[in-house]
């Protein structure tokens, strides 16, 4: 075992054993979905809170872990460090030869220090982030060789400052690459959806694996994965690693042991109720081998179909749920050519599953006049789009 140091007694008393304050980054129009999921089981964290840009919560250090690995809409979850006021670099620098740096990050690389300010005096962004940069050095200055310990081959940590009206909020990444990137699934289709953004989908349409999921226009096969996981009880984050694995309160044995008793996922199916299906054979066979490599293939059945000859009575003896993401963008022809498709897959649709739950994205605000159903209307951020979820069902 090894001997506790003077700091590593500290990270445990300031750090691990202390309740924090983390922020939740979420896609716009997204923030209650990821509240309830923060809020249910297994997390089961009742002190979070909607704020501009996603949520705030209340918990500790394991929590935060638990979060990384639990929430399904959450684009990155931040720590919360220190907070104060300074309107001048001297009052900045004071403030921030305060921070113990070294409770938070290990001794070597410098982080990446992300900047933003708003009605601040001290505006400057990037002399922000040096005056950040130049205290973490400063700072590692002053701990000495034997408490610093061994320094092992960590991921890029991330420190965001943001000033709002002289008002700074310092903070870590604790998630490293965004929430999105599973870990599952590699390669994009013409039009690919972010993990986060399909599986808040799927979980406004109440989607939970008991009936059929059909994903007509699977392209990369983003729907299906995310229903296999919801379905499967499989963490979103299972099969990834997380920044706040080189902190320096990371704890590798307790790491281990919550995921392990995370992951209780339920049994294999005996028959696929995920069905996959695209046009383009070549499609169809990168996602058919991306699901032998990650043990999905029993939940997901994938299949070469044209989704206007397709009809679902010939497969499933009852209605279920069909999510579609139609091809659109500048890649996939004109705006006029994009509505066209849009509107005849709207009619297909109406025409061939009634009594069927829908997920439908639409591209742009305007053509959610062309759907012949009811359905409700969730806009969202997408890359510089703002596109629109629809959820409803087919009378």
């Amino acid at each position: 075992m090894t001997p506790e140091t003077p700091l590593s007694k500290r990270i445990k008393r300031h750090v691990a054993g202390r309740t924090r304050e983390f922020f939740v980054a979420v896609s716009p129009g997204l923030e209650s979905v990821c509240l309830a999921e923060l809020q249910a089981p297994p997390l089961s964290i009742a002190t979070g809170a909607v704020v501009p840009g996603g949520i705030v919560f209340e918990g500790r250090l394991h929590d935060c872990w638990l979060a990384n690995l639990h929430l399904r809409t959450a684009g990155r979850i931040l720590m919360r460090i220190d907070e104060f006021s300074a309107s001048s670099f001297p009052r900045l620098e004071k403030k921030l030869a305060d921070i113990p740096w070294e409770l938070y990050l290990r001794p070597g690389g410098a982080p990446v220090i992300h900047a933003a300010a708003a009605k601040s005096r001290l505006y400057h962004t990037d002399a922000v982030a040096e005056r950040v940069q130049a205290s973490i050095r400063d700072r590692f200055k002053q701990v000495r060789p034997e408490e610093a310990g061994d320094v092992p081959d960590v991921p890029v940590q991330r420190i965001f400052v943001r000033a709002a009206e002289d008002h700074f909020t310092l903070s870590i990444d604790s998630s490293g690459e965004l929430l999105y990137k599973r870990g599952f699934k590699t390669g994009g289709g013409k039009a690919p959806i972010r993990e986060t953004i399909a599986a808040a989908a799927l979980t406004l349409a109440g989607y939970d694996g008991r009936l059929p999921l059909l994903d007509p226009m699977c392209g990369s096969g983003t729907f299906s994965i995310e229903g296999a996981m919801i379905s499967g009880g499989i963490p979103p984050g299972s099969r990834r690693s997380f920044a706040f694995m080189g902190w320096p309160s990371f704890a590798p044995r307790k790491w281990a042991y919550l995921k392990r008793t995370s992951e209780n996922s339920l049994p294999l199916p005996e028959t696929p109720t995920i069905f996959a299906a695209d046009i383009d054979p070549d499609v169809c066979r990168s996602l058919r081998k991306n699901l032998e490599e990650n043990g999905l293939s029993p939940m997901i059945d994938v299949s070469c179909r044209d989704f206007f000859a397709f009809s679902p009575g010939d497969r499933f003896s009852q209605p279920g749920l069909v999510a579609v993401n139609p091809p659109y963008g500048h890649r996939l022809g004109t705006r006029r050519q994009g509505r066209a498709l849009f509107r005849s897959v709207c009619s297909r649709l109406r025409e061939a599953y009634a009594g069927w739950k829908v997920v439908l994205v639409a591209p742009e605000a305007e053509w959610t006049g062309d759907i012949p159903f009811p359905v409700f209307h969730h806009p969202f951020s997408h890359g510089g789009l703002r596109p629109t979820l629809l959820i409803g069902n087919i009378p």
